[in-house]
């Protein structure tokens, strides 16, 4: 974790081991040169937040201070920022490419060798206070809604992801797994003009996606079936956003001959693929990871600034910051679309 030495000292979610996670006090940290010190108001739990508390992921430094959503307000600049004032609402882009490596060259920053991944890999925003490098941090107008900024983060990854396709407005494409990200991509798919057929095995869940705009597949559907569906609904695309490895499976084995299957889930154990079906069908399988910097984000927030989309609808529950850790339990269990927490003064 980063050299905390201030001595005033704040509230910081803990990871201490899987499934172990404790409100500390840390002393608050100072922003070094070219960096923002945030006073965070609102954070976002995602599905790698989940992961990593549940010790899924093998390479976690602990203890680790979690969390990569959130807003806030600029408290401190360091040495070189100018660009922010004083009590500025700030949204934290939390993947920090290196800007110098061939593929941040190509323009492909979001698979950086090198790339720094805030509350993953580094200390995160689960506390009153972070320091983040001002380049990936995004001012943010009076238009957007807080319960629509701390969502800017997943926003931006539903929209790599749908764009990651070939499939085009006013095209079928269908959404297998209904997460935030499943979600936040139906929704903006919807409003884009494309047709969805959205599926999850949450009733919950899509019926959410009914309200978005889409087509809700019972969550009984058999692969067969679901084939038949997207048959007959002329699917190009399949976007996988389960991030477990039978979804892969079900993706291709139900997909229309000639359709792409866009994985955007991380499942932690191996998906099997028959590549002579594959292959014989002219499938494709493509992948989408995180964003683009900086793009994605400027397009996203243009999205909210213009009221495009709402991605607070897809909101389930909201809790204080201090009942993190029931919080943490809640989404671990699978049945919520999205929770946020609100880091109160």
């Amino acid at each position: 974790m980063r050299n905390l030495t201030h001595t005033a000292t704040m509230k910081a979610g803990v990871l201490q081991k899987p499934q172990v996670i404790e409100l500390r006090d840390f002393a608050i940290p100072e922003p070094g040169e070219g960096e923002v010190r945030i006073k965070m108001e609102y954070l976002g739990i995602c599905g790698s937040d989940v992961s990593i508390y549940l010790g899924h992921r093998v390479n976690t430094p602990f203890p680790l201070i979690i969390g990569h959503e959130g807003i806030g307000r600029i408290e401190k600049m360091g040495a070189g920022v100018s660009r922010f004032t004083m009590g500025q609402r700030v949204v934290i882009e939390p993947n920090f490419p290196c800007g110098h490596c061939a593929l941040c060259w190509q323009g492909r920053g979001n698979i950086c060798p090198h790339k720094r991944i805030f509350g993953v890999l580094e200390t995160g925003c689960f506390a009153e206070y972070a320091v983040v490098p001002a380049q990936f941090t995004w001012a943010l107008s009076d238009s957007i809604a807080d319960e629509d900024a701390v969502l800017i983060e997943p926003l931006a990854v539903a929209l790599h992801t749908l764009y990651t396709s070939t499939a085009r407005p006013g095209d079928s494409i269908a959404v297998l797994g209904l997460g935030a990200i499943g979600l936040l991509l139906t929704q903006l798919a919807c409003r884009m003009g494309y047709r969805v057929m959205a599926y999850d095995r949450v009733e919950g869940k899509t019926a959410l996606a009914l309200q978005l705009g889409a087509k809700a597949i019972p969550a009984q559907t058999s692969a067969a079936d679901l084939a038949d569906l997207w048959q007959q609904a002329k699917v190009s695309s399949i976007f996988e956003c389960a991030g477990a490895a039978p979804a892969l499976s079900m993706a291709l084995e139900s997909a229309p001959r000639g359709a792409s299957v866009v994985v955007a889930g991380l499942a932690d154990k191996p998906s099997a693929i028959n590549e002579f079906s594959l292959t014989r069908q002219g499938q494709q399988v493509l992948s989408s990871i995180i964003y683009q910097h900086p793009l994605d984000f400027q397009r996203t927030i243009t999205l909210l600034e213009n009221g495009f989309v709402q991605p607070r609808k897809i909101i389930s529950a909201r809790y204080p910051f201090e009942k993190l850790p029931a919080a943490l339990e809640e989404a671990a269990a699978g049945l919520h679309s999205k929770i946020i927490l609100h880091v109160y003064s």
